[in-house]
């Protein structure tokens, strides 16, 4: 299975988010109490997924602790991550769409209700996956879009359609 695994040798420019976005990656009506256990669910995808160790989620919530809510990226939105080396195996994104919207304690984009999960095995491929979601979150009607569906595939083609937008532009 090499087609799946990545290496710290991966190039940047073959990550894209069209291949990342997987529906098993994506988990909708998602019950949490508070931030912690909203990165933690996406964690709980990207270690489903094979794509990280079980410590990678203690790692990006001590991120968020430590660095506070800089990871609530838009308004509604968070991208939780950590370091590579924190238990990255290869580079894949989690979207969790909670039921309910949590707050991060970042006054400007609070309350979130959707949290993408990043784990990258090298800062270039971090970087560049965190640049594609950055730029297809910021596509104005995409989050209350997300917000009316209801299965994985209903969003997946949603985030697909923002990046063709924002590809045509």
């Amino acid at each position: 299975m090499t087609s799946r695994s990545r290496t710290s040798h991966e190039q940047p420019s073959a990550l894209t988010l069209d291949k990342l976005l997987d529906t098993q990656m994506i988990e909708m009506g998602v019950r949490v109490d508070d931030w912690p256990s909203a990165i933690a669910a996406a964690g709980r995808l990207l270690v489903r997924a094979g794509a990280v160790e079980d410590r990678y989620i203690e790692a990006m919530v001590r991120v968020a602790r430590e660095l506070g809510p800089y990871i609530v990226i838009a308004p509604g939105v968070a991208m939780p991550h950590a370091r590579p080396e924190d238990g990255a195996k290869r580079t894949a994104v989690s979207f969790v769409c909670l039921e309910q919207p949590v707050e991060f304690g970042n006054e400007e984009n609070d309350p979130v209700r959707l949290v993408v999960g990043l784990a990258a095995v090298d800062h270039d491929a971090h970087i560049e996956v965190m640049r594609q979601l950055a730029t297809v979150l910021d596509t104005p009607w995409l989050l209350d879009a997300i917000g009316k569906v209801e299965t994985p595939e209903e969003v997946q083609t949603l985030i697909l359609e923002a990046l063709r937008e924002k590809e045509d532009l």
